[in-house]
């Protein structure tokens, strides 16, 4: 049996022959890359843009491209791409979503579709769930790039860099910075390749939305025109179920202080520990939202001492109490929000990460300030908004990676037109994987887990625990924990 019928198996035949074709094609040039001086790999670039200056597409170059790029990451980081890599860049390049288990290289499988894009000279962007990541990634995929002559960017939430190489770096654990030089954010959006975050991406481009002239845009004014269709050229999403599926609906807002309400914020937030659940209001933890009961609302007028909270507080007087309800019911402290040098920060639900000068909206924060006692700022007004959804529909070809994609497939075809990829991984899998477990409560599930646990302590083995993002009260997890955690097993020491 040949190695091509042990990876690709029977299955989707007709782009498993066009892989294996490519793959094999890519796999002859290898030796004639392996001659080439430094000098004559990074002419290559020059060559491929002349080619595709002259009417050649990106699909045509793709075998050499790909294998310059192979070669380049062996000189710069000691690291050549499998053909299981191969193939999980030309799923990338295909505008694709390619799902690689853990530890099958998607890093550096990317670098082939950033790459081969990036020499249309329209820019490539590599979005990834945190600027740790952007950071590490431009450090250490950069030196790749710039062996082959093109530039890298990377965009933080205070500074942006360019790859600047003054040490070689072979370790992506250690990531030596001062290869990175720091620059205007619009230089880093030049560069042939900007690595960064999707809240800075999107924030970047509500912020150009909001500019009087194209020259104090951060992100390429050629790509916003009209000229171009206002598309983005391309992009690949690292753990692109995380970013398009868990926070699709997320929305990016820039805003600027409006009204002052910090006393009726400071005095719903006295009432309402006062109220009670199912009683006084009802909570939703699907939609995050609290909703006053006809007692509660008699209650709270009795409180104020108001005869009609609608006629002589009006609509202002329910909303901000609603608001407070809800920081005080669903939005719980070193969970969703933390408490520092009297302000509060926000948690990234997904991440776990502080946010600072990120804040909630439509009164939210003020309630959150209110109920902390911390000083409640003014109330803010809306400028630009938009949804992770919406702001990825604006790539002209868009294209993710993760681990976990084949469970959102339908969703990922029916919302984005993305299909998903199994990329097979480089050696057999060893892990058995097994069926959910699905438990009445989460109490119920909790102790399966223990027992479990305790099971595997006595034989010595390992047990990685992991609870499911967005589990639990208050950010919309499932209230009876089903298959929201998920345990994995080491064998005996």
């Amino acid at each position: 049996m040949s190695i091509f019928t042990k990876i690709f198996g029977g299955t989707n035949e007709k782009s498993v022959a066009k892989y294996k074709t490519v793959i094999e094609e890519i796999n002859k040039l290898e030796p004639k890359f392996e001659s080439f001086s430094d000098e004559e790999l990074k002419l290559k670039t020059a060559q491929f843009k002349e080619r595709l200056g002259k009417g050649e597409t990106l699909d045509d170059i793709l075998p050499e491209a790909f294998a310059a790029c192979r070669e380049a990451a062996k000189r710069a980081i000691g690291q050549r791409h499998f053909d299981v890599q191969l193939i999980g860049g030309m799923v990338l390049h295909e505008g694709k979503i390619a799902e690689m288990k853990t530890g099958e290289g998607k890093t550096l499988a990317a670098t082939l579709a950033v790459y081969l894009n990036a020499l249309s000279g329209k820019g490539a962007h590599v979005v990834t769930v945190n600027d740790y990541l952007s950071k590490r990634d431009a450090n250490w995929m950069g030196s790749i790039y710039h062996f082959l002559g093109l530039s890298t960017g990377c965009i933080q939430h205070e500074k942006s860099y360019v790859y600047e190489p003054k040490k070689i770096d072979l370790n992506e654990v250690t990531v030596e910075m001062e290869n990175l030089k720091q620059v205007s954010r619009r230089e880093a959006y030049a560069a042939d390749i900007t690595y960064g975050t999707n809240n800075e991406f999107g924030f970047d481009y509500l912020r150009d939305n909001m500019v009087p002239d194209f020259s104090e845009m951060a992100q390429r004014p050629v790509l916003r025109s009209l000229g171009e269709g206002g598309k983005h050229n391309f992009a690949i999403v690292d753990e692109v179920d995380s970013i398009l599926i868990d926070e699709a609906r997320t929305p990016l807002i820039i805003s600027a202080p409006d009204e002052d309400s910090g006393k009726l914020y400071e005095t719903f937030a006295r009432i309402v520990p006062r109220l009670k659940e199912n009683e006084d209001f009802n909570i939703d933890e699907k939609l995050r939202s609290a909703t006053l009961t006809e007692e509660g609302i008699e209650k709270v007028e009795k409180i104020l001492g108001l005869g009609n909270i609608y006629t002589e507080g009006g609509i202002k007087y329910v909303h901000h109490l609603e608001q407070a309800l809800r920081a005080q019911a669903l939005f719980k402290k070193d969970r969703h929000y933390v408490v520092k040098n009297g302000e509060i920060i926000i948690v990234d639900e997904f991440t776990g990460r502080l946010m600072p000068g990120r804040r909630y909206s439509e009164g939210l924060h003020q309630a959150l300030e209110a109920k902390e006692n911390v000083t409640v700022q003014k109330e803010s007004r809306t400028l630009a908004s938009i949804t992770f959804q919406n702001y990825f529909r604006m790539y002209e070809k868009l294209s993710g990676m993760t681990g976990t994609a084949m469970s959102s497939a339908e969703e990922f075809g029916k919302v984005y037109n993305l299909e998903v990829v199994e990329v097979p991984t480089h050696k057999p899998l060893s892990r058995g994987d097994k069926s959910d477990l699905i438990f009445r409560t989460e109490m119920g599930k909790f102790k399966a887990v223990i027992r479990e646990v305790e099971e595997r302590y006595k034989k010595n083995q390992p047990v990685d625990y992991r609870q499911s993002r967005g589990a639990g009260r208050g950010d919309g997890g499932d209230k009876y924990g089903g298959a929201r955690s998920g345990y994995n097993f080491g064998g005996k020491n």
